[in-house]
């Protein structure tokens, strides 16, 4: 979903903002000579800048209309109260062809505008009234030259851009969304990033970006989003993401992931959404999100986690969402989730190898009567071992491993005891034997 449509920038559609409108034809039937001038909605809103830079008569033109109109208006007053014959008839012929110009003079756009014409980079699109660029699957391999200093928007989406180079964005002050996803990128050289301190959604989303580059963040002091999903990275420094304290959002989903600098987010103090699903991170460590206070989604699903240390979440004050699935949870320590100080966190945690015992049962039972912590899909939650419990949902034993695992206590329980008992008679009785053998002996003496 991009932050505009072709409708948006087309004012002079009127109300509902219609791509497709055109001048009505009426305006054509008083005078034909202007009509070869002015080009369609369509063309004025998307083309302005490339078919009017070789127009350099259009401002004239729309000067001379207005001179025209302005002499013919005074001789109107001129001529005051309209009389008969010749005099009438040409006063009404002056006053249809004034009739005819000024629907042209409201169509024209103002000398302000006209004078404020800037260079479109070829073959992009440019909208001169909202300062947006266009450069969408147009095959570039490169970032195209000439962008209009007061560019906004700049969508470089689908294209064959490999690398950034240094003097990519040089001048582009007022950018605030720069979308390059869908290219080919793999490297970002962090100098050229430095004219951009008002940027505030980048997206390198569906690239080939293996690293980031150190102080990658540096200058994006007003970032707020970042989507680097779908790149080969495998690691996350400590010095890439700082200097980055307003950042909200962070996509670094479906990489290669398998380690994190326990530092790499502590300048990330405002964050509000953190992806990392698709990757292949093994232990949540402590300490990795120890300045996320303000965290309220936390999405680590499809990793290969298999622990969580016991103060990983503690700082997490305001998670609303925190997602575990498809990882390789077998346990989980009930006092991990009890340090959550949140309002209402919902956890979503099927699709692990759960060994289904009476331990996991409590700490499921215990989380479940937690008022602020609830399992979403704790009904999809099917057991992985032992092989007797292989496949069935942990719910729909109730009490019933615990009570198994009590049965077999009290059994094994009981066969010691026996055990116990029967080796003490039968010790009793060898000793019984052998004092009778002893006494036999004495007496035979």
């Amino acid at each position: 979903m991009y932050p505009y449509r072709e409708a948006d920038v087309n004012p002079s559609c009127g109300k509902g903002f219609k791509t497709d409108c055109r001048f009505s034809p009426q305006i054509w039937l008083c005078d034909h000579q202007f009509k070869p001038i002015i080009p369609s909605n369509r063309e004025y809103s998307m083309r302005v800048p490339r078919e009017f830079a070789e127009m350099t008569h259009f401002h004239a033109v729309r000067e001379n209309i207005f001179a025209v109109f302005q002499m013919r208006r005074s001789a109107l007053c001129a001529h005051g109260r309209p009389g008969h014959g010749v005099q009438q008839e040409s006063l009404h012929s002056e006053r249809t062809n004034m009739l005819c110009l000024i629907p042209l003079l409201l169509l024209l756009p103002p000398p302000s505008i006209m004078s404020g014409f800037r260079q479109c980079p070829s073959p992009c699109l440019c909208y001169e009234s909202s300062d947006l660029v266009d450069c969408r699957s147009q095959g570039l391999d490169q970032v195209p030259a000439g962008v209009s200093h007061g560019t906004w928007l700049l969508d470089l989406s689908g294209n064959r851009v490999r690398e950034v180079r240094s003097d990519s964005f040089v001048g582009l002050w007022s950018l605030k969304f720069l979308l390059m996803s869908n290219n080919s990128i793999h490297a970002v050289h962090p100098q050229s990033l430095s004219s951009l301190q008002f940027l505030e959604r980048l997206d390198l989303s569906f690239n080939r970006l293996r690293w980031l580059p150190q102080d990658f963040t540096l200058h994006l002091t007003s970032l707020q989003e970042l989507r680097l999903d779908h790149n080969l990275m495998q690691h996350v420094d400590s010095s890439s993401l700082r200097n980055c304290d307003n950042l909200r959002k962070l996509d670094l989903s479906y990489n290669r992931i398998r380690t994190i600098d326990t530092k790499a987010f502590h300048s990330l103090s405002r964050l509000r959404l953190l992806h990392l699903e698709g990757n292949k991170l093994n232990v949540l460590k402590d300490g990795l999100l120890s300045r996320q206070q303000t965290l309220e989604v936390l999405l680590l699903g499809h990793n290969n986690i298999s622990a969580i240390e016991a103060e990983a979440l503690a700082p997490l004050r305001g998670l609303t969402l925190l997602g575990l699935r498809g990882n390789q949870l077998q346990h989980i320590k009930f006092k991990t989730f009890l340090k959550l100080k949140t309002i209402n966190t919902h956890l979503q945690m099927s699709l692990n190898p759960w060994t289904c015992d009476c331990d996991l049962q409590r700490v499921f039972g215990k989380i479940q009567h937690v008022r602020h912590l609830h399992v979403e899909d704790y009904k999809a939650i099917l057991c992985h071992a032992p092989p007797q419990q292989a496949g069935s949902p942990l719910v729909s034993m109730d009490s019933q491993l615990c009570m198994a695992e009590t049965a077999s206590v009290l059994v094994i329980t009981i066969t010691v005891m026996l055990a116990v008992i029967g080796a003490l008679v039968k010790a009793e009785r060898n000793r019984k034997s052998k004092q009778a053998a002893s006494d036999a002996e004495s007496s035979d003496k």
